[in-house]
């Protein structure tokens, strides 16, 4: 026994091991990096749904409580996997911005309890778009992807704005105090990233919203009623805002979940390129989108939102090479203990929107660049560009005049008419079917042989 034990390789306390396990004074420092760069955009997604469906205060915190229960549990999840379930890789996960505007569509449509109905059935999709995700990848290219990508972000700056006005209903709507504090929040998140080291680089979304918290605090636009009504702590309550299904609204989410799925093998690739110098697995692939169809299950029974890799902790991975998975567990428990402290989730619904408005601009701005990068990561061909310029066109064009549909039954206006993500993910895939492919070189000759007989 005593020899079995001098033999036994000793465990690695390497931060760059992926199954190193550090000393705390190491680990919790590095784990608490990732939770700075996520939590932002974990908690407002909450916020603003809360805010569209109309939840009361109590109801607000909860939601937000929800999103950072399901996050942590998500995250736990891909870090240790059970089975095929999870991508044993060091990731984050949290509610993505990605889904906020089909969310909104179904919950001003059919209310929250819609919303969750949906998300239960498409987390049954990502299952299945992870089980065969190596037949599914070859009809999303880059092309198809950033054209989503790129509708997303577009489709999101009207909810950066009405929020850095103050929030649509509210008595102050596009007062100059409203203007002044989301620019003043704003500048102090570009003065971190562009200028800040360390840290306040890094957590500087985070940083322009504590600024412009205390600004407002001094200005008397924040009440704390909500965090003295809420407890300490409280376990998440299942079913506490109901599961409906609506056919509209399910397809709707369905078509979001098969494309984010898609877009998660960028960021494992990215993690294990950037993070382990080597290439994602198909068994990582496939293990991280059933985790996360299976996170999304589970979230919509607790009233947790949908859930996707964070690329901003991909970044985090990719630029330390810090990939422990002890390091991101310690991220994904301080996570989780947050979704067990109502007073946390409390405190967030007291920023003011103008504040959340002011910072998330910046992030809404990222994923419409992210867009364009996928997108052109193709030749930008005379095919690929009406490709791109047709979704873009259909998917922002008809959601600013739904009125162009009002002759069509209700459903129609659901799945095609409220979310610009939806039909620009159909057309941009139907025409990457259809046209036949050419690339410039091809085009170019065409060109040549029409001037030659002309």
């Amino acid at each position: 026994m005593e020899k079995a034990v001098n033999n036994a390789a000793p465990r690695s306390t390497s931060v760059f091991d992926l199954n190193g396990v550090p000393a705390l004074g190491k680990a919790v420092p590095l784990g608490l990096q990732h939770v700075l760069a996520m939590i932002v955009g974990n908690v407002t997604p909450a916020i603003i749904i809360a805010g569209v469906v109309g939840l009361n205060s109590a109801d607000r915190t909860l939601l937000v409580q929800c999103a950072m229960f399901i996050a942590g549990i998500a995250t736990l999840l891909q870090l240790y996997p059970i089975g095929k379930v999870g991508s044993g890789l060091p990731v984050i996960m949290g509610v993505s911005f990605a889904y906020v505007p089909t969310i909104i569509a179904i919950g001003s449509q059919y209310g929250i309890a819609g919303i969750f109905g949906a998300q239960l059935v498409g987390g049954c999709v990502a299952v299945l778009v992870g089980i065969f995700i190596k037949h599914v990848r070859k009809y999303f290219p880059p092309l198809v992807a950033g054209t989503v990508v790129f509708t997303i972000g577009l489709s999101l700056y009207p909810i950066a704005i009405n929020y850095i006005a103050g929030g649509v209903g509210s008595p102050t709507y596009g007062s100059y105090t409203n203007w002044a504090v989301a620019i003043i929040t704003l500048s102090v998140v570009l003065f971190c990233n562009q200028f800040a080291k360390g840290y306040f680089k890094l957590a500087s979304i985070l940083v322009g919203i504590a600024v412009g918290y205390v600004i407002a605090i001094l200005l008397n636009l924040v009440s704390f009623a909500p965090v003295a009504e809420a407890a300490w702590f409280a376990l998440p309550r299942p079913l506490h805002f109901g599961i409906e299904f609506y056919p509209p609204a399910i397809l709707s989410m369905v078509i979001m979940y098969i494309v984010n799925s898609v877009q998660a093998v960028g960021d494992l690739s990215a993690t294990t390129v950037g993070g382990m110098g080597r290439e994602v697995t198909d068994r990582e692939l496939s293990g991280g989108i059933v985790g996360n169809g299976v996170s999304s299950i589970v979230a919509s029974f607790f009233g947790g939102l949908p859930t996707a890799t964070y690329s901003q902790n991909v970044g985090i991975v990719a630029m330390t090479k810090v990939v422990s998975r002890f390091v991101l567990g310690i991220a994904a428990a301080f996570i989780l203990l947050a979704g067990f402290v109502p007073k946390f989730g409390a405190v967030m619904t007291t920023i003011p929107q103008s504040v959340l408005g002011g910072a998330t601009i910046t992030v809404f701005a990222m994923i419409t660049m992210t867009g364009i990068k996928l997108i052109i990561q193709d030749e930008l061909s005379g095919r690929n560009m009406a490709i791109v310029g047709l979704a873009v066109a259909m998917g922002i064009g008809i959601t600013q005049v739904p009125q162009s549909l009002e002759l069509f039954p209700d459903w129609v206006m659901m799945v095609f008419g409220r979310s610009a993500v939806v039909i620009a993910t159909i057309v941009a895939f139907t025409l990457n079917l259809i046209l036949p492919q050419k690339t410039l070189a091809d085009e170019q000759q065409e060109r040549k042989e029409m001037e030659q007989e002309g």
